[in-house]
């Protein structure tokens, strides 16, 4: 058998970038590091409001602060965790040891299900402070549309994080297989 992709067999060949964004847990990356940029980019410009009788600005989420907070941590970390894990994706295929290999995958199936998570429990805690905020607190309706853009991508961050954790658990099975591989037919055996 020819080394597979996931396999030490093309470990420390030359990155092609072409590949690198065709493959699916690349693409849902991205997405996911789009996704995360509406969330706290959504908070961060329009999830705070003042009104004239206060000085202090107060979170749009029924006047919680936790919950502007929590968007905003989530979503930055969410943000650099693409961002590590897209680095991960491309030097990838220079690593060639397959348990090295398996370390990379389980790392990305165990962060990816965290965040998938966290994802889901960002949404309910938004959803739940929309749903319970005052119309008196924003009687001009300021920011609404990015309040409920935030709750809506964090609604399509927990699918695209757990698919993304679904396909490093195919990726960790096609790592297993070509391990076995490795053991029952040694390179010394292939012609």
């Amino acid at each position: 058998m020819e080394g597979g992709a996931y396999g030490a067999g093309k470990a420390g060949g030359a990155f092609d970038p072409y590949t690198l964004v065709r493959q699916p847990h690349t693409i849902l990356r991205v997405v996911s590091w789009v996704f995360s940029i509406v969330v706290f980019g959504s908070i961060v410009n329009e999830g705070y409001l003042n009104s004239p009788s206060e000085s202090e600005e107060f979170c749009i989420y029924n006047r919680n602060p936790n919950a502007c907070g929590y968007g905003v941590t989530v979503g930055v970390l969410a943000f650099l965790t693409c961002l590590l894990y897209l680095a991960l994706d491309v030097y990838f295929p220079q690593i060639s040891s397959v348990k090295d290999r398996k370390k990379a995958v389980l790392s990305d199936i165990g962060v990816s299900a965290f965040w998938a998570f966290l994802w889901f429990v960002g949404f309910c805690f938004l959803a739940n402070q929309w749903q319970v905020s005052e119309p008196k607190d924003n009687p001009l309706n300021e920011g609404t549309d990015a309040a409920r853009a935030a709750i809506a991508f964090s609604f399509f961050s927990i699918f695209t994080w757990s698919l993304t954790a679904a396909l490093a658990v195919r990726r960790f099975k096609d790592l297993t297989f070509q391990e076995e591989y490795n053991t029952l037919f040694p390179a010394s055996a292939q012609p």
